[in-house]
């Protein structure tokens, strides 16, 4: 295996892994969109003009506003709140860990550190910050692809027209989408966090080594 392969073998595992689970469901769902076009006797769509559908954005991006606001509100949490036990949580007592004082830069610590000031207080939440916008942006996503959508869905079933993004943010639609999508998110995070506390996985740093007693506390 190519070095640069094994030194980047599990984000090209998992981007591998998205593009072909996206791969699948946009062709999944043309075929569903144009069975349901073929029911109000519209002319099926290319899968490259369906691409550029509401049914499409709204699929992909209220997904992905549910894995971005699980991923960035865990790793806000997880600076603040312990679970006793659970590999996911940082010992109890703990704050900043040693490595997050300025004190301890060294010549290789990313510039924002070395320079201090507000780069540094950005720095110091930039994950967190970079996350909670990309959910940001797929919220936006799923509200523009899910307008179109509704509408599109509304004009075929009764000839009704056209609502804003605006009016289709107060609608019980765009909610139910993206609750169903958001429980789910935190049901599966808090079950890990549960787990990791009395199971393993050798070899996973999501896990505590298997012979860790099930009350140390471990991130």
């Amino acid at each position: 295996m190519p070095r640069w392969l094994r030194n980047n073998a599990l984000s090209v595992a998992m981007f591998g892994a998205f593009l072909v689970f996206l791969l699948l469901q946009s062709v999944f769902g043309w075929q569903v969109h144009n069975e349901e076009l073929s029911r109000y006797g519209v002319a099926p769509l290319s899968w490259s003009a369906y691409l550029g559908t509401g049914h499409f954005a709204e699929a992909v991006f209220e997904n992905w506003e549910s894995e971005f606001l699980q991923m960035g509100g865990y790793v806000l949490l997880t600076a603040y709140l312990v679970q006793k036990g659970s590999a996911e949580s940082k010992p109890e007592g703990q704050t900043d860990r040693p490595e997050d004082n300025r004190d301890h830069a060294r010549p290789d610590s990313p510039w924002p550190v070395r320079v201090g000031g507000l780069p540094l207080v950005v720095y110091r939440n930039s994950l967190s910050i970079s996350l909670l916008m990309i959910f940001t942006g797929s919220f936006l996503g799923h509200l523009v692809g899910g307008v179109a959508a509704y509408n599109q869905e509304q004009a075929l079933e009764s000839g009704a027209a056209p609502i804003t993004a605006w009016q289709f943010l107060g609608t019980s639609d765009f909610w139910f989408q993206s609750m169903q999508n958001w429980q789910s998110e935190f049901l599966a995070v808090g079950v890990l966090i549960l787990l990791s506390i009395v199971l393993r996985q050798h070899a996973s740093p999501e896990s505590k080594p298997v012979t860790a007693a099930h009350a140390e506390t471990s991130a």
